[in-house]
C-alpha cells in the first residue's frame, strides 16, 4: 500500500522572510510543501527555487508563490488518478495543473 500513498502537508499561507517584533514571523505569501510516500520521487526539492536574499522577496517581506498549492496538487492528481482538465477544474476551479515530476 506504502507505494500508492501519497501525503501531502500544505499551508495555505506562508510566513515573512524576516523576524518581527515578538522574534517570530508573520503570515505570508511563499511556502514550501512536504510530499512524501512510497511512489514519490523524493529526496530532493521540487519545483521552482528562489534565492534567499533581499531582492528576490516579494514586497520586500515575503517569499514569492513560485509553486502555488492547487497547482501542484492538480498535477499530482492528474499523474496519480488520471483526472484530466474539465475533473481538476471542478476540484481547483482556476488553477492550472503543474507536474514537477514527483511521482
Amino acid at each position: 500500500q506504502w507505494n500508492n500513498t501519497v501525503v501531502v502537508v500544505v499551508s495555505e499561507f506562508g510566513r515573512t522572510f524576516r523576524e518581527n517584533g515578538n522574534r517570530g514571523t508573520d503570515h505570508g505569501h511563499g511556502s514550501a510543501y512536504w510530499v512524501l510516500g512510497g511512489g514519490v520521487k523524493g529526496g530532493r526539492i521540487a519545483g521552482e527555487q528562489v534565492e534567499l536574499k533581499a531582492a528576490a522577496l516579494f514586497q520586500n517581506r515575503d517569499y514569492p508563490v513560485l509553486n502555488e498549492y492547487r497547482a501542484l496538487l492538480g498535477g499530482l492528481f492528474r499523474r496519480m488518478y488520471g483526472l484530466n482538465d474539465a475533473q481538476l477544474a471542478s476540484v481547483f476551479p482556476g488553477a492550472s495543473a503543474r507536474d514537477i515530476g514527483l511521482v
